[in-house]
């Protein structure tokens, strides 16, 4: 069954987006930089796509300057005066709001396109590479694909593949049928544009399917390096920088999580009075004090066993949900929201520590 895309939904929506998120940064500012742009908004997606635009057009001046007939840019003083100063300037990015709001309103497009329809959306990346040279094409991209990016990043230094682009195609689409159930929901991905406008997937694909998640130049190397070949996946992370970054770089040293035992309570919805009453009992020194943001108050073993049991290793949508949880009223509305965005949609075992230890948090943020 063929889903249908609103179209006009998805221009309405990202301009406004755009909008919204450009009234907020720009208010008293005239520009932005290349790393306030990396922490733009609470979707990485969405960030690193702006940045990946920026790339692109850098890369659009450098081969205009290599076009004149007049120079010889072959010569090695040349080119590596003009690697630097290639490189000096991709770290003096200053985009004024004119031109960033066209840019976050493409980026909002293609966020939701790879959110929604992956299968698509790489195989209209590899229509982008350069003649001959998809392979290096995807090494240069890969740190921009942030949502569903197992679907393409595998064929990366893929014997066998040579320079056909039917044969990518074609890998792309049956890679996707293989990992599909473990790629990241649809709804999650799309849940981290809610902080500047909630985005409604049903009126977007308008269809009777069930779930939306069905498919549907080089630059020389050279030092100093440029701004965009020092963005790394573990490296820039949107929103509370310091401690997440400090957790990725532990993950690979810390023994993989090992969930509840308890998978009874798996999806069971969290009920507000009866934990104001369990943990109004608790009496324990790791129960007192009231506690500011949620964002700014967890402690790095805590923001990586959330992220690891919770949130299915993904800091972008813990980071999103405690900002939501932040800005609801009270415990209850708080409750509400958990029960409605993760417990179902991610089978919290509600009786697990995890679970018990996030609420337990939650609870004090709204301790009168």
């Amino acid at each position: 069954m063929t889903v249908q895309i609103n179209s006009n939904y998805l221009e309405t929506y990202s301009k406004e987006y755009a909008q919204l998120v450009c009234d907020r940064f720009f208010n008293g500012r005239q520009f932005i930089t290349g790393q306030e742009i990396i922490q733009l908004t609470s979707s990485i997606q969405v960030n690193f796509f702006v940045i990946k635009r920026l790339f692109e057009l850098w890369q659009e001046e450098l081969a205009k300057l290599k076009s004149s007939p007049y120079f010889d840019y072959r010569d090695i003083a040349v080119h590596e005066a003009l690697t630097q100063f290639m490189n000096v300037l991709s770290r003096r990015i200053k985009v004024e709001r004119a031109h960033l709001e066209p840019m976050v309103k493409t980026a909002v497009k293609q966020a939701i396109e790879v959110a929604t329809e992956p299968v698509s959306f790489y195989q209209g990346e590899i229509k982008k590479a350069p003649a001959g040279k998809i392979n290096e094409f995807l090494r240069e991209n890969k740190k921009y694909y942030k949502w569903h990016d197992k679907v393409i990043t595998f064929l990366i230094d893929k014997t066998g593949f040579g320079h056909d682009a039917d044969a990518y195609h074609r890998a792309i689409s049956a890679n996707y049928q293989v990992i599909k159930d473990s790629l990241e929901s649809v709804n999650l991905l799309l849940a981290t544009l809610g902080e500047v406008r909630a985005f409604n997937l049903d009126l977007y694909m308008e269809s009777e399917i069930a779930s939306p998640a069905s498919p549907i130049t080089d630059i020389p190397q050279s030092s100093p390096s440029s701004f965009f070949e020092e963005i790394e996946e573990d490296e820039i992370i949107p929103a509370n920088p310091a401690p997440v970054q400090e957790a990725a770089r532990v993950q690979t040293e810390v023994i993989p999580v090992v969930r509840s035992s308890n998978p009874a309570s798996a999806g069971v919805l969290l009920t507000a009075s009866k934990l104001k009453v369990q943990f109004s009992s608790e009496s324990y020194k790791g129960m007192k004090g009231i506690i500011g943001e949620l964002s700014e108050s967890l402690a790095l073993n805590q923001r990586f066993m959330f992220t690891k049991e919770l949130f299915d290793g993904n800091a972008d949508l813990l980071r999103h949900a405690l900002k939501s949880i932040d800005e609801s009223g009270s415990f209850e509305a708080a409750v509400e929201l958990v029960n409605n965005r993760f417990v179902s949609e991610l089978s919290w075992e509600t009786e697990s520590e995890a679970v018990q230890e996030f609420m337990r948090l939650v609870y004090r943020k709204f301790l009168d």
